[in-house]
């Protein structure tokens, strides 16, 4: 896997979708799932990357009656959807308002999964180390 590179900037419609930028879209031509992100942004996983992560959830709902609530959580916060012919995806309202999706979006590839940012919290959290990152030492 080359997994997901890339920074894209894009908006959400009047209907709650946003393109998906054309080179990532073939990895999700059999659709995604988007959830939730504990750092305040919405992750877009393809079927299998997803698979994956459910596997984990499982296996941590094994453990702990917390292990249990964070599965539930995950999975009731998770929504399966479908790339249309203009590569648009349609974000549920719960995710819009979990990541404060409205207007512009910042769209980038985190590896295994792409993730949909805020611009302004995308700059609160991440911007610092962005600027250490590109400012620093090898």
């Amino acid at each position: 896997m080359a997994g997901f590179v890339g920074r894209f900037e894009h908006s959400v419609d009047s209907k709650g979708r946003v393109i998906l930028p054309v080179r990532f879209r073939d990895e999700f031509a059999r659709g995604g799932f988007l959830t939730p992100n504990r750092e305040g942004c919405v992750a877009l996983r393809t079927p299998g990357e997803n698979e994956r992560q459910m596997a984990e959830m499982l296996e941590a709902a094994k453990s702990s009656a917390d292990g249990r609530n964070q599965a539930r959580v995950w999975a009731a916060n998770t929504a399966e959807i479908e790339i249309d012919k203009q590569g648009r995806m349609a974000i549920p309202a719960h995710l819009r308002e979990f990541a404060n999706l409205e207007g512009d979006v910042l769209i980038h590839g985190a590896i295994d999964r792409i993730e949909l940012w805020n611009p302004t919290q995308w700059d609160e959290r991440v911007k610092p180390m962005e600027a250490w990152f590109l400012e620093g030492d090898e």
